[in-house]
Formats: structure tokens, C-alpha cells, sequence
């Protein structure tokens, strides 16, 4: 090529580099998602050099001092109401306030994660592999070696030598990054990167039992297939968007709505179902909800904790800023299609439960009705719907976490959780705290006065009445009676019932007694005293564009 050319080709590059401007990156709007990515990277890092025995504490200090400095910077930016990245990240109310709701979770989360005194499984440190200090206090609730085939020789001597799986820090970690990511996003690019980046380390953590390790590894599959299915479908939502209205960004698609004369919307509201495929499989609600169970019941107990009440907070935000953001123009369409939805929600997760005899089964079939209740605020698309719909979160965030880790504390002679309904009979007698508080949790998942699940359950059908949809809410109160049933069954299993004849153990490790004190005061607190959350939801149902 002759000079003259080349320098034109240069003058045009550099013609092309000057239109296409630099992003500017709001560092502190930004900051919580940063500071908990940040941490992430380091906790990785740790895991590569740090000498095995100070792992865990080293993992532990850093993710709870991370996510506690994350939480203060959310609460900094109480009141902001901007874009960040070029629009692509939303800082408003909605968001700051499921922000700070999965850090606290979070933060709970890992509490139960990192408890080492539960397992009563007996270690004795010989055979090959690396002295920790883990194995001559107890084991975790995770495998020493999880590429061990379960059950084989390796994994057996892992297990004596004290290994323990101090990776499941970062990894929740970054699944914690990316559920705070979820429902910031402002476009549907960044909101498929939140979903994958939250997604793959829970398909991970679902697989790293140390106990019934085929069950788990099963869940972990059936939930990376059918996770990969429904990440499938959002994308190619996103893609059917993207073709309507030419950007993906949620304002330009909202002004390509508006802008479009005809009425049948045909092209977006295809793409909108199929984003809501891959929503609502995150949220557990029907007809996406058959992994539910089965992932509850075999990944470890502090991940289905962890997940149950984590994941459907962000994946309900992220579902809130597509249909109040991106197709607030077609509300007359999808308002039908989403009632429906909430409806076959709440009825089979109500009726399900019912016939479960395993209490994990149970509780995964009563998250199914509760996302139910959840989309029946946001049906009513109006704010009231939006703060009760955050009320309800943060709620069902607490209460579903504590009831989890009761469910922990329950063991047979083996060592395994006695998730059994028969193994809880008696236990009212046995330990009488326990089976209150245990009580509690039930009770604010049935609605019952003066627990925070009553309120929360008032709030939305209050919302859905509002705006029109007062069929939803004789639905939920009828399918609301039907759950007290179970809920009920097994308290009075727990204080009206003969124990077995070979009852379960139960232990009290530290970590999981002071999540479960602290999750049963906030349910208890929040149905005496709601109002201060309920003004905090309704000040934080706001969006920016």
C-alpha cells in the first residue's frame, strides 16, 4: 500500500476512535457492586497462595468485611436516582434497597456457610492430603474434594485428612456480585451478564455436599440444564427486543413501544415472554418451577438457604425493571398472562407442599407458592405493588433463611439431616425453643398475625386489590388456607406427637444458633413494629431511566 493511502487509513482510524467516546464510570455509584466484585477477585486469589490452614479464616474475615463494607455504601447512597456505564447500570430506590436486602442476606448467608460445628461426622487426621485446622474442630457442610467420585478412596482420604472446601467463599462471592448486578441493570446486555455471573457459581455450590453426594450432584445437573434452557430463552427474548426496537436498552425499548401505531406488539411481546421464561425459572414460579424441589432437597443446606432467599430477591427486582421500565406500554398485555401465571403459582405450590413427607421438599414447594404471592403485587403495576413487592422480599428473605437453618439442626444417627417429617415429631418436648422458633417461621410463612409474614401478605394483597386485580387476592387467601394446613401439620407433629422411638439429635453450633436468633427476632420485630420497613419500601419504589 502507498503512503498516501496509508495515511488516509490512519487519518480514518483516527477520525473513527474519536466518534466512539470513552465511557465515563461512575465509581461511587458503582461501589457496592465493586467493592463486593473486588473481594471476590481477592478471595480467589487467597485461595491460591494463602497457606491451606488459615484459608478459612482468612475467607470468612474477608467476605463478611467486604459485604459489610458494601452494605455502607449502599446506605450512602440513600437518595441517589442516576445511570452509571453509559446508562447500562440503575441507581434508584428499587435498586439500593435490594442491594442492601441481598447484602444482609448475604451476610447471614455465608454465617451459615461458614459453620464448622454442626457436622458431627467423626475426622481423624492421617492418610494423604493437608493438615487443617478445620478437622480437628469439625466439617463443614461441603466436600473436601469434589472432583472425587463420591464415595471413593480419594474423597474418603480427603475427608480424614481434614480438607475443606474453602473455595465456596469466593464462589458465593461472586454469585453475590452478580445478585446485586441482576436487578441494577438498565439494558438487557448487562442484565444477561448479572444472570450468568450469579448463575454459575450456584450451579457449583448445588454439587458440593458432603453428605448424599450423588443427590447432590444430580441437583446441580438438573439445575445447570435447566438453567442453561431458560438462559436460552432470555436471550433469545433479548434478541426479538433488540430486533423491535432496535437497542437494548430499557428506555429505548419503552420509546419504541410507545412510538409503534398498530396495536398488536406482536414482535415485543414475544420477546417479553420469552425473557420472562427465563425469569420466572429463577423465581421458581410455575410453569418453571420443577427444579425447585429437587435442587432444594439435595444441594447443601446453607446454598439452598442461601439461594432460595437470595436469587428470588434479585431475579423479582430484575422482573420489576423490565415490566415497570422497559414495557410499561404493554401493560394491558402482560398484566392477563402474569395474573395467570401467579395463580397456577400459588395453587400448586399450596397443594404440593401438602403432600410432601421431606421437610427441604416442603419448604421448596412453600417458595413456589411465595413467589405466587410475590407476583401478585406485581400485577397490580402500580407503586403500591412496588413497595409491598419489597416489603415481601426482604421478609420472606429473613424468615426462609432461618427456617433452613433450623432445618440443619436436626440429625440422625448417621450424622445426616433428618429432613424426615416423622424424625420431627416430639421435638417440642425435646427442645422447646427450638420448636418455637421453628414455629415462628412457619407461622409467618402461613400469614398469621403479629409475625412479619402477616404483614407482608396484607401488603400485597392490598396492592393487587388497588390495582384491579381482586380475583388474585381471593385466590391467595383461599390457597393462603390451604398452606396453613401444612404449616400447621407439623407443629402440631412438633408438640402434639409421641417421638420415634430412636429421636434425632439435635446440635447447637454457634453460627447457625446466631443466624437463626437473628432471623427469628427480625421476623418477630417486623410483624409487631413493620412500619419503619414498610416506609422504607414505599421511599424506595422509585426508578430512573
Amino acid at each position: 500500500m502507498s503512503g498516501p493511502l496509508l495515511h488516509a487509513a490512519a487519518a480514518a482510524d483516527m477520525r473513527l476512535a474519536a466518534a466512539v467516546p470513552a465511557p465515563s464510570i461512575e465509581y461511587r455509584e458503582l461501589s457496592p457492586m465493586l467493592i463486593v466484585f473486588g473481594v471476590a477477585v481477592a478471595a480467589v486469589l487467597v485461595e491460591a497462595f494463602a497457606p491451606r490452614r488459615s484459608r478459612y479464616a482468612v475467607q470468612l474475615i474477608l467476605a463478611l468485611g467486604g459485604m459489610g463494607v458494601a452494605l455502607g455504601a449502599v446506605i450512602g447512597l440513600r437518595g441517589t436516582n442516576a445511570t452509571a456505564v453509559v446508562g447500562a447500570v440503575a441507581i434508584d430506590g428499587v435498586t439500593l434497597f435490594l442491594q442492601g436486602t441481598v447484602l444482609v442476606v448475604s451476610i447471614l448467608g455465608v454465617l451459615f456457610i461458614a459453620e464448622r460445628r454442626a457436622d458431627r461426622m467423626p475426622i481423624r487426621r492421617e492418610g494423604p492430603g493437608t493438615w487443617s485446622l478445620t478437622a480437628a474442630r469439625g466439617v463443614d457442610a461441603f466436600t473436601p474434594q469434589a472432583a472425587a467420585t463420591p464415595g471413593s478412596s480419594d474423597e474418603i482420604a480427603a475427608t480424614r485428612a481434614g480438607v475443606t472446601t474453602t473455595e465456596v467463599f469466593p464462589l458465593t462471592l461472586f454469585a453475590v456480585a452478580g445478585l446485586m448486578l441482576f436487578p441494577a441493570s438498565n439494558d438487557l446486555l448487562t442484565m444477561f451478564i448479572a444472570l450468568e455471573v450469579l448463575s454459575l457459581p450456584l450451579y457449583l455450590l448445588c454439587g458440593l455436599a458432603r453428605r448424599r453426594r450423588l443427590l447432590s450432584q444430580e441437583a446441580a445437573l438438573k439445575y445447570f440444564l435447566l438453567g442453561a434452557f431458560s438462559s436460552a430463552f432470555f436471550l433469545y427474548g433479548m434478541a426479538l427486543l433488540y430486533g423491535y426496537a432496535g437497542t437494548v436498552r430499557f428506555s429505548g425499548i419503552a420509546d419504541a413501544v410507545a412510538r409503534d401505531t398498530t396495536e398488536s406488539h406482536t414482535l415485543a411481546i414475544l420477546g417479553v415472554a420469552m425473557l420472562a421464561v427465563g425469569l420466572l425459572f429463577k423465581i421458581g414460579a410455575v410453569p418453571f418451577q420443577s427444579w425447585v424441589p429437587d435442587v432444594y432437597q439435595g444441594a447443601p443446606t446453607p446454598v439452598t438457604a442461601f439461594m432460595a432467599a437470595a436469587t428470588k430477591i434479585a431475579a423479582v427486582g430484575a422482573l420489576l425493571r423490565i415490566l415497570y421500565i422497559a414495557v410499561p406500554g404493554l401493560r394491558d398485555d402482560w398484566r392477563p398472562i402474569l395474573a395467570a401465571v401467579a395463580i397456577a403459582t400459588m395453587v400448586v405450590g399450596a397443594v404440593l407442599a401438602i403432600t410432601q413427607t421431606d421437610m427441604k421438599r416442603m419448604l421448596a414447594y412453600s417458595s413456589v407458592a411465595h413467589a405466587g404471592f410475590i407476583l401478585t403485587a406485581l400485577v397490580a403495576a402500580n407503586n403500591a405493588g412496588v413497595s409491598s413487592t419489597l416489603f415481601y422480599l426482604a421478609v420472606y428473605g429473613l424468615g426462609t433463611l432461618g427456617a433452613f437453618a433450623v432445618v440443619s439442626l436436626v440429625r440422625d444417627e448417621n450424622g445426616d439431616e433428618a429432613t424426615a417429617l416423622p424424625a420431627w415429631a416430639g421435638m417440642g418436648r425435646r427442645s422447646p425453643w427450638l420448636a418455637c422458633i421453628f414455629s415462628l417461621f412457619l407461622l409467618s410463612m402461613a400469614g398469621i398475625p403479629l409475625t412479619s409474614g402477616f404483614i407482608a401478605k396484607f401488603a400485597v394483597f392490598e396492592a393487587a386489590s388497588s390495582g384491579g386485580a381482586v380475583p388474585l387476592v381471593i385466590v391467595g387467601v383461599i390457597t393462603s388456607a390451604i398452606a396453613a394446613f401444612f404449616y400447621i401439620r407439623v407443629i402440631v407433629l412438633m408438640f402434639f406427637t409421641d417421638p420415634p422411638i430412636t429421636p434425632p439429635t439435635l446440635v447447637y453450633p454457634t453460627l447457625t444458633t446466631t443466624v437463626i436468633a437473628l432471623t427469628a427476632a427480625a421476623t418477630l420485630v417486623l410483624g409487631i413494629f413493620p412500619q419503619p420497613l414498610l416506609d422504607l419500601a414505599d421511599k424506595a419504589a422509585t426508578f430512573t431511566r
